[in-house]
C-alpha cells in the first residue's frame, strides 16, 4: 500500500479535527470559571516563576477574508486609545494578583494587528508591561507584524522595547490568490519590513504562508515558497487554510468552489515542505520548518517541544497570562479566557474586575490526555515512563491509552514495552482526535490536512 493509500484510508484527506493547541480545546471551556478562580490562579503563581504574557491587539485596518481570529476593524486611531487604557488597568489587576518577584520569560504581542498601534502607544504599552513585568535576562519579546502596516517609526518603537522576534505574515504572494483571499500584500512591501526589523535589531524572524487557498496551484505556491525564502527567515510555519465559515462569517466571502480538495492540499504541503527542506530548514512537528540553531528547532532535537495557543513553542513556562479580549491564560491548574467582544471586556475592566468569563479546569485525567496529545503533536511518540511520571498516572493507564492508539493506527504506528511511536506525522491530530473525552461527531473543525 502506498502512503498516499494509507493516508486515505486513515481519512486524512477528508476528515476534520481540532488544532490541539490547548486540551481541552477552547470551544469545551465552560462558564464555572470567572474572575475569583483567575484571582485564585494567579496568586498561586510561585513568586520565583517566570511567566508569559501574551497581549491582545484585536483591531485591523482590513479584515482579511481568510483570518478566523478574533478581530474587528477600524479606520481611525480613536479605539484604540479606549482600548489601551483597558489594557493598562488589567496588566494592574494581575499584578496585583501575583506573588512579587513574577518576572517574565516571554512576551508576545497577537492580534488582530499589533501593529496598528501608533508608535507613541505602542511605547506606552511597552512601558506599561515593563513597569509590571520586568522581563528577565534572556528573554524573548516578539510580535505579529503586517507589513503593509508598519514603518520606520513603529519599528523603532518596538526596538527600543526590546523586540528580539518579528513574526510577518505571508500567506501567498500570487495576486489572484491574494484577491480571492482579501489580502493585498506585495513582495516588495514584504522585504522592506524583514530588512528594516533586522537592521533595527530583531535577531529572530518568522514567517508564516498558507496552504489549501483558493486558486492556489504547485506553480504559484512555489513561486511564494522561493520568495519568502529568500527574506532569509529563522523560522517558517506552513499552515493549511482553515475553511470554517460558520465560525468566521467573512469566510463567506472566500469561493469554495476553488479551494483544492484534500489529496491536493496534501500535495501542496509536501512540495513546500520539500523545498524548506533542501534549503536547509528542519521540520519541527506538523508544520514549522527552522534553520539550525534556533530555539524551536532545538526544543524540537531535545524532546522539549511543546504546543500553546500561539503553536509550537520552546516556551517551557508553566503559566502563560493572556491580556486583552478574548486571550486565554494557562495554569496547572487550568485555563481561563477573557470576554471575546472588546465592549464586554472593557465593561468588565471598567469595573475593576478580571474580564474572565469562561475556562476550564483540568483534572487527573485532563492532564493525563492533555499529554499524551502533546507528545503525539510534538514527538510523534509516547514514552510510557516519562508521561507517568510527568502526569502521576499509573503507567498501566497510559499503556493502555497506547494500545488502543495502535489498535486503531497498527500500520503507522509502531509499540514496544516502552513507548509508541508514529510514522505518519500528519495523522497525528487524528490520533490525538482519539484521546480526546470531550470531542464529539462533528464536521465544525478545519480539514485535519
Amino acid at each position: 500500500m502506498t502512503q498516499h493509500e494509507t493516508l486515505r484510508r486513515y481519512g486524512l484527506f477528508t476528515s476534520r479535527a481540532p488544532r490541539y493547541t490547548s486540551y481541552p480545546t477552547a470551544p469545551h471551556f465552560n462558564k464555572e470559571i470567572g474572575p475569583e478562580t483567575m484571582a485564585d490562579w494567579l496568586e498561586q503563581v510561585d513568586e520565583n516563576a517566570k511567566v508569559s504574557l501574551y497581549v491582545h491587539i484585536p483591531f485591523c485596518r482590513r479584515l482579511c477574508w481568510f483570518c478566523a481570529c478574533r478581530t474587528q476593524g477600524t479606520q481611525t486611531d480613536a479605539p484604540l486609545r479606549g482600548y489601551l487604557d483597558m489594557l493598562k488597568a488589567e496588566l494592574a489587576m494581575i499584578a496585583n494578583s501575583l506573588p512579587t518577584g513574577v518576572k517574565l520569560g516571554r512576551l508576545h504581542w497577537g492580534g488582530g494587528t499589533p501593529t496598528i498601534l501608533p508608535p507613541a502607544m505602542i511605547r506606552e504599552l511597552a512601558a506599561e508591561i515593563d513597569r509590571y513585568f520586568p522581563l528577565s535576562e534572556g528573554s524573548e519579546f516578539s510580535v505579529e507584524i503586517d507589513p503593509t502596516l508598519i514603518d520606520a517609526d513603529k519599528i523603532a518603537a518596538l526596538s527600543e522595547a526590546g523586540l528580539t522576534r518579528a513574526s510577518l505574515g505571508i500567506q501567498d504572494f500570487d495576486p489572484h490568490v491574494q484577491s480571492a483571499i482579501g489580502r493585498i500584500q506585495s513582495f516588495d512591501e514584504t522585504k522592506w519590513a524583514a530588512q528594516a526589523l533586522r537592521e533595527a535589531g530583531a535577531k529572530n524572524l518568522n514567517l508564516d504562508i498558507l496552504y489549501g487557498l483558493p486558486f492556489q496551484t504547485a506553480d504559484s505556491l512555489t513561486d511564494t515558497v522561493a520568495k519568502t525564502l529568500d527574506l532569509s527567515p529563522d523560522r517558517l510555519a506552513l499552515y493549511g487554510y482553515a475553511h470554517v465559515p460558520w465560525a468566521a462569517k467573512r469566510q463567506v466571502l472566500i469561493p469554495e468552489d476553488h479551494l483544492p480538495d484534500g489529496p491536493t492540499r496534501y500535495a501542496l504541503f509536501h512540495m513546500a515542505s520539500q523545498l524548506f527542506g533542501a534549503a536547509g530548514y528542519d521540520a519541527v512537528g506538523i508544520d514549522h520548518f527552522a534553520r539550525a540553531g534556533d530555539g524551536l528547532l532545538n526544543a524540537s532535537l531535545n524532546g522539549t517541544l511543546r504546543r500553546n495557543f500561539q503553536g509550537y513553542t520552546d516556551d517551557q513556562s508553566e503559566v502563560l497570562i493572556g491580556v486583552g479580549a478574548s486571550s486565554i491564560s494557562r495554569f496547572p491548574n487550568g485555563y481561563a479566557q477573557n470576554a471575546p467582544g472588546t465592549g464586554e471586556y472593557a465593561t468588565a475592566i471598567a469595573s475593576g474586575k478580571l474580564a474572565t468569563t469562561r475556562g476550564h479546569a483540568m483534572s487527573a485525567d485532563d492532564t493525563l490526555r492533555a499529554q499524551l496529545i502533546e507528545d503525539l503533536m510534538c514527538r510523534f511518540a509516547i514514552d510510557f515512563k516519562d508521561v507517568a511520571q510527568t502526569t502521576g498516572a499509573e503507567i498501566d493507564e497510559v499503556v493502555n491509552f497506547a494500545k488502543d492508539l495502535h489498535k486503531s493506527y497498527a500500520d503507522v504506528s509502531t509499540i514496544t514495552a516502552q513507548s509508541l511511536s508514529l510514522s505518519e506525522p500528519a495523522l497525528s491530530r487524528l490520533m490525538a482526535m482519539d484521546l480526546d473525552a470531550y470531542q464529539t461527531a462533528s464536521n465544525r473543525h478545519s480539514l485535519a490536512i
